[in-house]
Parts: C-alpha cells; sequence; structure tokens
C-alpha cells in the first residue's frame, strides 16, 4: 500500500528534480502550516557530511533525553527511513494515512516526490511533541523543500564542493550560493571550513543578513586523540570518546555538531555527548557488514565495507582512510549514476583498489553500465577492472583472488540501499 502511494506521489510531476519553492508553500498553506508549528529547528546544508552530522546530532540529542525529529534523504531500504518523529519511525499505517492525507490536500496539483514527502513530515512533526527538529537538505538551499523554516534555532554548513552542478550551477560560487541561502536574518549559523572561494561567498552571505558565524578553524577546534576526540569552542572544553562512526573525517562532523550543540542546545550535558559519541550510527558510511548473504560470499576472514559516497570530495575521504588499510588487498565494487563526475570520483581512488567489479545499479535508469564503470577505473590506473552483472556476482569473483581481503562496495547511495536490502 505505502509502495503504491509513494508511486502515485512520483508521478505528480514530470521532473524528479525542479527547484522552486512555490509548490511545497502552497501544499504548507492547505495543511494549516505546519512548518511555522516545529519545535526549534536546526537546519543542515552542505556537500558532504550533511548525513553524518545530522547523526551526531541526533545521537547527541537523544542521550540527552530530548525528543527529537529528524527528516533526511535519501532512504536506502524503506521511505520511513527519511522522517523520524520524536525518536521513532513511523510504522506502516501511520506512514500510509500520513501520506494518503498529504496527497489528498494537494489534490492532484503538480509537485515533485521531494516536496510532497518533506511536507509530509512537516506535517507529523508538527502534530507530535518534541524538544528539538534536525532537517537536512535534499539538494541545494535556497530552493530545497526544507528551506520553508523561517525562524530555525540554527543553521548549519558543512564542507561545500561540486556536486549536482546541472542544478546548482557549474561554478563553486554559484553551488556555495545557493546552500549558504539556508542562512537566515539573525539566525547563527555554524560553518565547517571551506575553501577560500566558497568561504566569501558565505561571509558576504553573512555580511548582508546580519548572521553570526561560528567558524571552524576560527571559533572551534576539535582532534583526534589516541582514544577519543578533544573539542575547543568559544566557552567550553569537552574531551570525548572516539566516535563509533569509523574514518578520520568524522572527526570533522563532530566537531561541527558539537558546536551547533555548544550554540543552540546547550542544555546538553557532556555526559551525553560523551554517550552520543558511543552510540552514533549512519548507515552506508564507512560501514562494515558482518553477516547476511552478500558478506557469506566472502570468505570468513575477509571484510565488507560499504560507503554511499558519490563526488569526488567523498571520494579523497575514503582514500585517505584507505591508507590504514594497508595491511590486506583492498578490491573494490563500484556502482555509481551517469550524472555524477565518474572521473572526479575514481580519479584519488581507483589506484588504491587491487581489483574493482563495476556494476551497474538495480532500478536506476542513469546508473552508468557496468562496461563504462570497468573501463573509467582502468583509465585510472586499476587495471584489474572488469564489469559484473550484480553485486552478488562481483563478490563472488573477489572472492576467488588472493586474500584475506578487504571488500569496499563504493560509488553510490543508491547502489549501498540495493547491497543492504539484498543482504537482509
Amino acid at each position: 500500500m505505502i509502495d503504491a502511494v509513494l508511486e502515485r506521489l512520483s508521478r505528480l510531476h514530470p521532473k524528479v528534480i525542479d527547484l522552486s519553492l512555490e509548490r511545497v508553500e502552497r501544499l504548507l498553506a492547505r495543511l494549516d502550516h505546519p512548518e511555522r508549528r516545529l519545535p526549534p529547528v536546526i537546519h543542515v546544508a552542505g556537500t558532504n557530511g550533511k548525513g553524518s552530522t545530522v547523526a551526531f546530532l541526533r545521537a547527541f540529542c537523544e542521550a540527552a533525553g530530548l525528543r527529537t525529529h529528524v527528516y533526511t534523504s535519501p532512504h536506502l531500504v524503506r521511505f520511513a527511513e527519511r522522517i523520524r518523529i520524536a525518536g521513532a519511525l513511523p510504522d506502516d499505517a501511520a506512514l500510509l494515512a500520513l501520506l494518503e492525507e498529504v496527497e489528498a490536500a494537494n489534490g492532484g496539483a503538480p509537485i515533485t516526490f521531494f516536496e510532497i514527502t518533506t511536507a509530509a513530515a512537516l506535517l507529523a512533526f508538527a502534530r507530535h511533541p518534541a524538544d528539538v527538529c534536525l532537517l537536512e537538505t535534499g539538494l541545494g538551499g535556497r530552493l530545497d523543500a526544507t528551506n520553508v523554516v523561517e525562524h530555525p534555532a540554527a543553521t548549519v554548513l558543512t564542507p561545500i564542493a561540486m556536486d549536482h552542478q546541472q542544478f546548482l550551477g557549474g561554478r563553486i560560487e554559484a553551488i556555495a550560493a545557493e546552500k549558504a541561502a539556508i542562512m537566515k536574518r539573525g539566525v547563527p549559523c555554524i560553518v565547517a571550513d571551506q575553501e577560500r572561494k566558497v568561504a566569501k561567498v558565505i561571509e558576504a552571505r553573512a555580511l548582508e543578513y546580519g548572521v553570526p558565524l561560528i567558524k571552524e578553524g576560527a571559533d572551534f577546534h576539535a582532534r583526534a586523540t589516541g582514544d577519543g576526540l578533544h573539542y575547543r569552542g568559544p566557552k567550553v572544553e569537552w574531551t570525548l570518546p572516539a566516535a563509533a562512526l569509523p574514518g578520520a573525517f568524522q572527526t570533522r562532523n563532530a566537531a561541527l555538531a558539537l558546536a551547533t550543540i555548544e550554540r543552540a542546545l546547550p542544555q546538553v550535558p557532556a555526559a551525553a555527548l560523551a554517550l552520543g559519541m558511543k552510540s552514533v550510527s549512519w548507515p552506508a558510511r564507512l560501514q562494515r557488514l558482518t553477516g547476511g548473504p552478500l558478506v557469506d560470499l566472502l570468505p570468513t576472514d575477509w571484510e565488507m565495507w560499504l560507503d554511499g559516497g558519490h563526488n569526488p570530495h567523498a571520494a579523497e575521504a575514503i582514500a585517505r582512510h584507505a591508507r590504514l588499510w594497508r595491511d590486506r588487498p583492498l578490491y573494490a565494487v563500484f556502482g555509481i549514476l551517469s550524472t555524477k563526475d565518474v572521473d572526479g570520483y575514481l580519479k584519488p581512488l581507483a589506484a588504491r583498489f587491487h581489483a574493482l567489479r563495476a556494476v551497474a545499479i538495480p532500478g536506476e535508469t542513469q546508473s552508468l553500465p557496468a562496461e563504462a564503470g570497468a573501463a573509467k577505473a582502468r583509465e585510472h590506473f586499476c587495471p584489474d577492472a572488469r564489469p559484473a552483472e550484480s553485486a552478488a556476482a562481483a563478490l563472488a569473483e573477489l572472492a576467488g583472488l588472493p586474500g584475506p581481503a578487504r571488500v569496499l562496495i563504493c560509488g553510490s547511495l543508491y547502489l549501498a540501499g540495493a547491497v543492504l536490502r539484498d543482504n537482509g
């Protein structure tokens, strides 16, 4: 039933992505403006690290006992993953009723899938008491459907890089301007360290709108210690355990979340921050899979890892982490959308793989064909790169190579979702 409603909603507008606020604002007015009846909102935009930053914020808030609404996208396995209501995912009956109510209010008018489902999330959040609401932008910022909250408690900008150029513009300054437009007059914005051109755009927007900037490297700092993380902000210092999320880049995401807590949610105690660091979870971000039918295709002393990053910035972060994986061969199962910067993704990463098997992403019409993915990997100095019919076939073939080894499945969140479904 839910799948049938989601399919109907996806047909309401011919374009999957058509950035505008007019359609969602019309629908929200018909729903009596749920966006005006939310608990304090933390609005997060950026290119990389958005989801992980939100995951840290959620972990900190929930560890402190705060009822926390969370809206993220896309989902990996079930649509309900996008809408976490006061700490819980909606059950099928509640989700179905919510979606049908919003569909009826829309009355068949043109609206994108993301816009109408964002309206559904905001309606659910407005109806359930909570202490904080975490909103992650879908794409961009200025015309993103989440950018309808007029007075958030804080905005957050994660690292901004080239991505979605067909929608946001072909220059980094244009992309930065779109994402920086979530900043609101007088509302503090917590900003990750940015490249110089991006920082200039953010600072100009902040000056125009009187936005207090809290900047990584100037106002707050974090560094990994032997067994944890040390954070220093404008008013506090915290020494915390290491994050449950692997990858050195997660130190920056944790720091951004901690700076947001310091500025916007000071009621969260240090003990909750420590617990949150140990309990944070965010699937398909350097996630190790330890069981399931796909894992079982590999020898028992091998490791399988999954990452949904899909742009050059994400690939560079994975490549840096791969320096820690030199104790055994590293193989890849690779799939990516043809609309992404395939060369930019493979350039820092492909040469680190001892072998790569390229696959088409199931059910994605814009997937790069497996043969083309393998050819691109060979161009970027991974000579043993070949196509495979599926992730399962790729894993079975890689299992015959020298080991014990690590296998990284990478290139797309859509591939990651398919792997998680197939792996149970």
